[in-house]
């Protein structure tokens, strides 16, 4: 997890020497990390099930194999329709890396009682992968060029793997083996409280995909300048550009704090209530920041406000569908409320670049951001958190 969400998190600080080099639009940069960002969310449910019929460890192997093999051959793209055509294989590895598989796998080692906090702690590992990503793209740009920084990252993924062999998970209960994994689709489709979470998952990825593919270049371009002397400087951020890839960073580690609370909460409190407290908060940070002044100070403080609400919403929300619909299939039934995740990724990467183009600045893709977080704020209040009599464990 820490290894496939470092690379992934990265992926914003390659958007201007990618698009400088070959003299790309800013859409057709961005268009490409949104279909890496819609193959995930595809490729969610898919690795899901797959690691449900023939094992959590041959889909982490092909997700990881697809994962090197498509930044291998994007290293060689020289045209924007290749690109985005490799990072389908970048997002279908992703997939078989990350949450969908991983959580599917924590969830069925830990009880029922710390089942939250374990969730947080696996989430927290992409939160730790986030905090030296882009970081190391940045310091990797420096000595060599974007192909070969995206060749070490491949490298990286497929050695990733030699963790496996100390991977174990108990099987789950008798009576959740009974069931067919399409009478526990069946029963979730029909209960609207599977739509209404599928529906809130929808913000949470726009506003994070948005700000991991564009903030560093929203922070180089519309940043005030970093002064020599300053707090900052001092530290050795003396460029906008690093700043950018710094902001990035501090996301991940406040989000690490932030996860692990929300794993905590989810065991005492709600889980409902807390995502719409989050989603609220989300919102609310969103709006202050654009509509102040953009400063070195504010990007700081964003990052430290929306990286602590950042992935705090995995675990309970992952913990909510296995607390409901159990853990038999609990890869694929959150590997389909992912897809809803990834679709907003797809809307708030490409309409960032889209509207950048268009009007010159990210505006507008702000202000959708922050409706959309208030939409989801809304939209978990009516859910039914409780557990589906099939899915006791016998």
């Amino acid at each position: 997890m820490l290894i496939s969400f470092a690379v992934r998190a990265s992926f914003g600080v390659f958007q201007i020497p990618i698009a400088e080099e070959y003299g790309w639009l800013r859409a057709e940069f961005s268009l490409a990390i949104a279909i890496q960002n819609l193959a995930w969310g595809i490729g969610q449910p898919l690795f899901g099930a797959l690691a449900e019929k023939m094992t959590d460890r041959k889909a982490i192997i092909i997700g990881a194999l697809v994962y090197a093999l498509g930044l291998v051959l994007s290293s060689f793209s020289t045209t924007p329709e290749a690109h985005q055509w490799f990072n389908w294989m970048i997002g279908l590895g992703i997939a078989g890396t990350g949450f969908g598989v991983i959580l599917a796998v924590v969830g069925r080692a830990a009880s029922d009682e710390n089942r939250s906090m374990a969730l947080a702690i696996a989430t927290a590992a992409g939160s730790a992968g986030q905090v030296v990503g882009a970081p190391v793209a940045e310091a990797l740009l420096s000595i060599m060029p974007w192909q070969t920084v995206f060749v070490t990252f491949a490298i990286a993924i497929v050695a990733s793997l030699m963790v496996l062999p100390a991977m174990k998970a108990p099987p789950v209960s008798k009576s959740e083996l009974e069931e067919s994994m399409g009478d526990v689709l069946r029963k979730a489709f029909r209960d609207p409280s599977y739509t209404l979470i599928f529906l809130g998952f929808f913000s949470c990825g726009y506003q994070l995909a948005f700000v991991t593919a564009h903030f560093p270049a929203f922070v180089t371009e519309l940043c005030g300048p970093i002064m020599p002397g300053g707090a900052l400087y001092s530290i050795g951020i003396t460029t906008t550009s690093a700043l950018g890839a710094v902001a990035i960073s501090l996301i991940g580690v406040a989000n690490i704090a932030g996860t692990l609370l929300a794993g905590w909460a989810g065991k005492r409190y709600s889980k409902k209530y807390l995502l719409a407290g989050i989603y609220t908060g989300r919102t609310v940070v969103a709006a202050l920041f654009i509509m102040f002044p953009i400063t070195p100070t504010s990007v700081i403080l964003f990052s430290v406000a929306m990286g602590s609400l950042w992935l705090a919403t995995v675990p309970l929300t992952s913990g909510l569908v296995a607390h409901i619909w159990g853990l038999r299939y609990m890869g694929t039934l959150y590997g389909i409320v992912f897809f809803s995740h990834q679709l907003g990724s797809f809307l708030g990467v490409w309409l960032g670049g889209r509207m950048y183009d268009i009007y010159g600045d990210y505006t507008a893709v702000w202000w959708v951001g922050v409706a959309v977080g208030a939409f989801s704020a809304i939209v978990h209040l009516p859910i039914k958190e409780r557990r589906e009599p099939a899915a006791v464990a016998a």
